[in-house]
């Protein structure tokens, strides 16, 4: 087979903008500082509206500009290390853990794919642990820790008034099986309305989806799945940690 050429092809012009924005941000904006509307913004660059609001989307997802619901597009801070899991293996809710747990219910309505992680058939019951993380006093993350019942048997005897008590009943149960090893998967993803409010973000805005899988006696025993927001987090993993990542 013969070779040729590729033609050079011409860069899209929000891509362009894009980096005339960048440009802008670093010598005219202060973190924090509220950008001008869409129209005048457009109206200084001499662009479309809609080529403004792909390139004002790129930079919101490579973490430049943040969408803030009441107050408008504004100039984010440098992005946070995130470190996703200690060095070594040990299930959700240990001491040392950065999550805080929020409520826990039983459900029987569990996303497929999470099912197929946990070889649970339809009607199968399942404890949902809801659970969120804070750096530097701004929400990072929030999870969602699915349970088998039949895992944890002892949490149906357990009587545990309170949301978040019935969560730290889940969580200790769960710690009290050995964990013979886990891993993850990360993918970019966009936030569902319940995590956006949760995070302070719109709905639809990119986040940074990381599940995990936990094993014991050889089956999947609980599976967690976590939405970082991509605007403000760098995920950073312990070397054992085995990562998958997941093209979106």
């Amino acid at each position: 087979m013969g070779t040729r050429q590729l033609e050079p092809v011409p860069e899209p012009k929000y891509w362009h903008l894009k980096t005339v924005l960048s440009e802008a941000l670093d010598s005219e904006f202060a973190v924090g500082e509220i950008l001008p509307n869409e129209r005048d913004l457009a109206a200084r660059f001499g662009v479309a509206r809609a080529t403004l609001r792909q390139a004002l989307e790129q930079l919101e997802l490579e973490g430049r500009l943040q969408r803030r619901r009441g107050v408008g597009t504004t100039v984010a801070p440098p992005r946070v290390g995130v470190p996703v899991g200690p060095a070594r293996h040990t299930w959700p809710g240990v001491a040392d853990d950065d999550w805080q747990p929020v409520d826990a219910v039983e459900t029987d309505k569990v996303p497929a794919a999470v099912a197929n992680l946990l070889e649970t058939a339809p009607g199968d019951r399942v404890h949902l642990v809801r659970r969120s993380r804070v750096t530097h006093d701004q929400p990072v993350a929030a999870e969602l820790l699915y349970v088998p019942a039949s895992v944890v048997p002892g949490c149906a005897a357990a009587v545990s008034p309170g949301a978040q008590a019935r969560a730290r009943t889940v969580l200790r149960e769960l710690q009290t099986l050995e964990l013979e090893g886990r891993d993850r998967t990360v993918e970019l993803g966009s936030a569902r309305a319940e995590d956006a409010k949760q995070l302070d973000r719109l709905p639809g805005a990119p986040v940074l989806v990381v599940t995990t899988r936990y094993v014991s006696a050889g089956r999947t025993t609980a599976v967690a799945v976590a939405t970082y927001r991509a605007d403000t987090c760098r995920l950073t993993f312990g070397e054992s940690d085995p990562v998958t990542l997941l093209a979106g």
